[in-house]
């Protein structure tokens, strides 16, 4: 039977509402969906992470299957192949499509391999917009028209303002107020986080137990463990997810969405990433939710705005600027750092006891949240100076959650500053008593967090005023910095000198 679109569904792309299928006549166009070895290896990808995208893969192929549609799934282990563009090459070879249809791909990588092959067998093909974000990729290269400093609360303003996202009759933001950040900051103190709801877990079915077992078999060098996989794998699962969140923890996420406690890695926050990342949840469906329990009184509007911020926001926000500069942005190095990844990013053995929490429940969940990654693994590898595309590769690496377009500004940008400001207009840097005041993960450690030099100096401290020292002609007017370049200056340069020698000492240390 002729074919006559071939739609090619990625792993990243798992929404019946794709505009890939506007138009879809199951006897004449089929589906193509492949598990491409290639992709799990491209980086040395947690073990979670392989297989939440193959366990939601065939999940949906089911869902598709369940409409009547012909799905030419391409199953790892059943077919020889080992890139996605030379499966799509054979698939072609075999079905002779009169067309390839595929909806914007969400990796700069991708999207060169698909026209590829579609160039190489001379076939045409229609690449259509990702209805799934907000904010179109040719409205996002609009509104950065012009721009040098292209600021996250800017754009926020601007969606918030286009769609009337918690904005009020009068044209004014909810409550007076664009940003409730200064209300989202607190911490536990002694007593800890107290009662913590549990979060919805999702027993894995057969088809993921298979996938499970796929994994352990095919992948079994790769780090990371699946003895708790229990992510949300379908569209259904995905929704009661979302309406667990919304009822159980969206209230006290505003206040505590910055806090960290030893061994609670999940706190109050919503664990959706991955369902929105592989399309299972839309923003708007995500949104509307929040907004509704703000209406109801059920959540606070601080706690509401901080979560939406999130979403129509930074969410739209990082995937506009990946696609405005890639593929230039993945090499991004302004502030000059070569220094290796540290092994124990990848296997937690380290005596820093806030690196050792963070990367031990990574490794066991395939999840931190976002100040666990930005303050704790992502400062310390920006103030020792690792190469940012390392740290960019650990992090797509390790996460369930980590699709390019999102994690490699963040990565690059956010928590490297290797942009040299375009996203950020300072880099994220803190000494250890940071950590101490958002986390109980010093309570225990050999360091101590007010100490720079010495047997028990905190390696974070060590490393942030030899960070200001190395960089100190970058940031001395800068006027978010200038505080801190001052504080270093009135260090006696001995102090200074001894400072710079312990943190040369660390690298080298590392390095072995």
């Amino acid at each position: 039977m002729t074919v006559r679109n071939l739609v090619v569904v990625l792993g990243d792309q798992l929404d019946l509402d794709s505009a890939a299928f506007d138009g879809f006549e199951p006897g004449r166009d089929r589906v193509w969906m492949c598990e491409a070895p290639a992709e799990s290896r491209y980086v040395w990808t947690h073990q979670a992470r392989i297989a939440i995208f193959l366990a939601a893969m065939r999940h949906f192929r089911v869902a598709l299957e369940a409409r009547g549609w012909r799905v030419d799934y391409q199953a790892s282990g059943a077919h020889p192949h080992t890139t996605l563009a030379e499966a799509l090459s054979a698939a072609v070879a075999a079905l002779q499509p009169q067309q390839l249809v595929w909806v914007e791909a969400g990796e700069w990588r991708l999207a060169r391999d698909l026209e590829q092959v579609a160039a190489s067998v001379g076939l045409p093909f229609d690449v259509r917009a990702d209805r799934h974000f907000l904010c179109s990729r040719d409205d996002f290269d609009s509104w950065m028209r012009g721009r040098t400093h292209p600021r996250l609360e800017h754009f926020y303003r601007w969606m918030r303002g286009r769609s009337g996202l918690l904005i009020s009759a009068d044209g004014q933001p909810e409550g007076g107020q664009w940003n409730y950040d200064s209300d989202n900051r607190r911490s536990f103190g002694a007593q800890g986080p107290g009662f913590v709801p549990q979060t919805r877990r999702f027993e894995p079915d057969a088809i993921t137990r298979d996938v499970l077992a796929l994994v352990e078999a095919q992948y079994p060098d790769h780090p990371g463990s699946l003895a708790g996989f229990d992510w949300p794998l379908t569209r259904e699962q995905a929704r009661v997810a979302l309406a667990d969140f919304v009822e159980h923890r969206l209230a006290d996420f505003g206040p505590y969405q910055d806090a960290m406690w030893d061994r609670e890695p999940l706190l109050w926050h919503s664990r959706l990433s991955a369902a929105m990342n592989l399309k299972l949840l839309s923003p708007r469906e995500v949104i509307d939710a929040a907004v509704a329990a703000l209406h109801a009184r059920q959540a606070p509007l601080a706690s509401v705005e901080g979560f939406v911020r999130q979403i129509v926001g930074w969410r739209e926000y990082v995937r506009g600027l990946y696609w405005h500069h890639m593929p230039q942005y993945l090499d991004d190095n302004a502030l000059g750092a070569h220094e290796p990844l540290p092994p124990f990013y990848w296997n937690g053995k380290t005596e820093m006891r806030c690196l050792r929490i963070t990367i031990e429940d990574t490794l066991a969940n395939g999840y931190a949240h976002h100040i666990q990654r930005l303050m704790i693994t992502g400062l310390f590898a920006l103030l020792l100076g690792v190469d940012p595309r390392q740290v960019h590769e650990w992090y797509l690496a390790v996460y369930v959650d980590a699709v390019e377009w999102v994690e490699l500004p963040n990565s690059i940008g956010m928590s490297q500053h290797a942009d040299g400001g375009l996203m950020g207009s300072k880099p994220y840097i803190a000494s250890g008593k940071y950590i101490a005041k958002m986390s109980n993960y010093c309570s225990g450690c050999r360091y101590d967090p007010a100490l720079s030099t010495g047997p028990k100096a905190c390696p974070f401290t060590t490393l942030y005023w030899d960070f200001l020292a190395r960089h100190r002609q970058r940031f001395a007017a800068h006027p978010r910095l200038v505080m801190q370049v001052r504080n270093l200056d009135r260090m006696q340069p001995e102090a200074v000198s001894a400072i710079r020698a312990e943190a040369e000492l660390l690298r080298q240390r590392l390095r072995a």
